[in-house]
């Protein structure tokens, strides 16, 4: 009889999550600082990054609803999703709006006050992605971010950070993606 082999290790299985998190924490507004990714969107698009905020409130004590609003063609968009809890405390399951896809969320490192690291995985893919309370993080923060993505595996040449003016705070109802 031979024996199935295990599925491979899914690279966010590695990934601690903040311990202690109180999802309360991070309620409130987020500015999207910079991003870690092999997408090849990102790269082709660079250049064009708008400015991105992202509102969290928790819904049940235990989901997260997150808005995120941006530019796209010059008209501010509201995203919304529902980050639904996973198996541990800090880790999240994303429902795509595709059937079968979802993505894990792992809340890596927060300082409520004033910066949040977390991890995202979709198919195999990871992206990290750096959030203060103002659109400008401390070098200790950027510094800790770099450490952050090197550990699992990108690098300084597949991140961005995204620009610290023209913000949108609201869409109206046409501009809204569930």
């Amino acid at each position: 009889r031979r024996r199935q082999p295990r599925p491979p290790q899914s690279p966010l299985e590695k990934v601690a999550a903040q311990e202690g998190l109180s999802l309360p924490q991070l309620s409130g507004k987020w500015f999207l600082v910079g991003m870690a990714s092999r997408c090849s969107y990102l790269a082709e698009h660079s250049h064009q990054l708008e400015a991105t905020t992202v509102m969290v409130t928790v819904l049940d004590g235990q989901s997260l609803a997150i808005s995120t609003f941006r530019k796209l063609d010059r008209m501010c968009w509201e995203i919304r999703q529902v980050y639904l809890p996973a198996q541990a405390p800090g880790r999240f399951l994303l429902k795509g709006s595709r059937k079968g896809s979802k993505g894990d969320v792992v809340v890596g490192e927060v300082d409520p006050s004033s910066f949040a690291i977390l991890y995202y995985q979709k198919d195999r893919s990871v992206s990290v992605k750096l959030y203060g309370r103002t659109s400008q993080v401390s070098d200790a923060v950027v510094d800790k971010f770099e450490q952050r993505i090197r550990a699992v595996g990108l690098s300084e040449d597949v991140t961005y950070y995204f620009p610290t003016y023209g913000f949108c705070d609201s869409a109206d109802e046409f501009h809204v993606l569930d």
